[in-house]
């Protein structure tokens, strides 16, 4: 199993396009955190979220545990064939999100130029960079 873990930085909810169910989070480079590449996670087939505007120390995204998805599926009524793609977003199991596997890009912010996401234009992009998914 592949978590994705990016400790220490500010990530926030930077969109969501409900038509085709598509969630993302985003991490600037900024001196608050002494950080130089932008990061973005991706989430598609969005069923279900539970999220906060900000994350101030981080994500942690991985797959909710057997115990976690009880809990979750009694209070939200999610169904039992969705266990396996619950992903709790930080530490302490307060964010989640109901959809297929999350993939994330990571680039130094310098290098970007006019570029706005890195889920924009062509991918893999002119400079050097680095995505994955998490299952």
């Amino acid at each position: 199993m592949t978590d994705f873990i990016r400790e220490g930085r500010l990530f926030r909810v930077s969109g969501f396009n409900p038509s085709h169910r598509l969630l993302f989070l985003t991490s600037e480079a900024t001196l608050v955190d002494g950080t130089t590449t932008r990061v973005e996670v991706s989430f598609g087939h969005v069923e279900l979220m539970f999220l906060k505007p900000l994350y101030r120390k981080g994500l942690h995204i991985r797959r909710a545990t057997a115990a976690e998805f009880g809990v979750l599926s009694e209070r939200h009524g999610i169904p039992a064939e969705d266990s396996a793609y619950t992903w709790i977003l930080d530490p302490e199991g307060e964010s989640f999100v109901v959809s297929a596997h999350p993939s994330w890009r990571e680039a130094e912010y310098a290098l970007m130029g006019e570029r706005e996401s890195l889920y924009d234009g062509p991918w893999p992009p002119e400079f050097p960079a680095e995505s994955g998914h998490v299952s």
